[in-house]
């Protein structure tokens, strides 16, 4: 039986994580020994997301996987391998369609039975629900903040901090200044003359310095 490996790491600070490149490729070693599988390689894909699967380690392995050059893909963790349930399914499928089967060494996985193939798709799913529903709650809290008037993140043009320290307040001279861009923009005066005009006028950016069309442009369109 030919075993091919596969690991990944997003960022260096994974490596902290218990799950450095060395790690992953350490518990597919020895999972392959546990298989009774000849380990052709480990492919690695290092610094890559697993929000996609356009990685250039995944789309070799991809490639061994239809051209019927493996038996089995063993992975140190899941989420080494996809964090999409819409990814997952890609990939069981076409490892199905090549008689492959899918080991993961953390989850005690095998997709060579229907039991693990279950077992897979339900731990996958929950994962998801449950990015999901923290995603839903940030908005939700974030969104509660801003109609009662608080800070969410860096303080918007047009505004101060209040003394309380969590409110926003109007700030009258860059409201005068944001004003003005809106009007300016609204007569069709271009970024570029927007910016030579509120100099002309004396205003000044919240670092005290003069007024270019990208500034004008990020006001604008964050406002």
């Amino acid at each position: 039986m030919k075993a091919i490996g596969y690991a990944r790491v997003s960022t260096e600070k994974q490596a902290d994580l218990g799950v450095s490149l060395e790690a992953q490729t350490e518990k597919v070693r020895a999972m392959a020994v546990v298989q009774g599988a000849e380990l052709a390689e480990v492919i690695v894909d290092a610094g890559e997301s697993a929000k996609s699967l356009n990685r250039p380690g995944m789309a070799r392995l991809l490639a061994l996987v239809d051209a019927g050059a493996v038996d089995v893909v063993i992975i140190a963790k899941l989420d080494r391998l996809t964090r999409s349930v819409k990814d997952l399914a890609e990939l069981l499928g076409r490892f199905q369609k090549q008689g492959v089967a899918l080991v993961s060494v953390a989850e005690s996985l095998d997709t060579a039975t229907a039991a693990g193939r279950l077992v897979l798709n339900i731990m996958v799913s929950v994962s998801q629900w449950e990015r999901e529903a923290i995603g839903e709650r940030t908005r939700d809290a974030l969104g509660h903040k801003r109609a009662n008037g608080e800070r969410v993140g860096t303080v918007p043009f047009g505004y101060h901090l209040g003394t309380d320290g969590v409110h926003l307040e109007a700030d009258p001279l860059e409201q005068e200044a944001l004003s003005r861009m809106r009007e300016l923009r609204d007569l069709g005066n271009t970024l570029s003359e927007v910016a030579e005009e509120l100099n002309r006028q004396g205003h000044r950016t919240r670092r005290g310095t003069p007024w270019r069309f990208q500034y004008v442009a990020e006001i604008l369109r964050a406002a």
